[in-house]
């Protein structure tokens, strides 16, 4: 298995029970605090590409800070670049965990899809 990292918030519960995981499973990995060193413009897009989703699943739609820009009416009207740049200027609006391997991005924490991927 190639070089896993994770990126999560500390404090979300739905990255705690990702890292359990990986725990219970016994696979290695390396942990990113997407607060300390949010992903850049240039990796959210080569994510964006290994993740074979749509852009918008990148958000993080029950944020605070999501909803404080008011995204839910403004992304509609955002063009994959200007979306990107968003992303990628905080952390908090990004949705976690980010599961990153060399030829896939999971996002979020769904257990069947983590499952079908570590061939569970």
């Amino acid at each position: 298995m190639s070089e896993l990292t994770i990126i999560c918030y500390p404090k979300c519960s739905t990255c705690k029970k990702a890292e359990a995981y990986l725990h219970e499973h016994g696979i290695s990995y390396k942990y990113r605090d997407i607060q300390k060193a949010c992903p850049s413009f240039d990796e959210l897009k080569e994510w964006l590409l290994l993740s074979a989703k749509d852009i918008n699943k990148f958000f993080n739609t029950s944020g605070l800070v999501y909803r404080s820009l008011n995204l839910k009416e403004k992304l509609p009207n955002m063009n994959d670049d200007e979306k990107l740049r968003l992303l990628a200027s905080d952390g908090m609006l990004i949705k976690r965990p980010l599961l990153i391997t060399k030829d896939k991005v999971l996002i979020g924490f769904r257990i069947k899809e983590w499952d079908e991927y570590f061939g569970r």
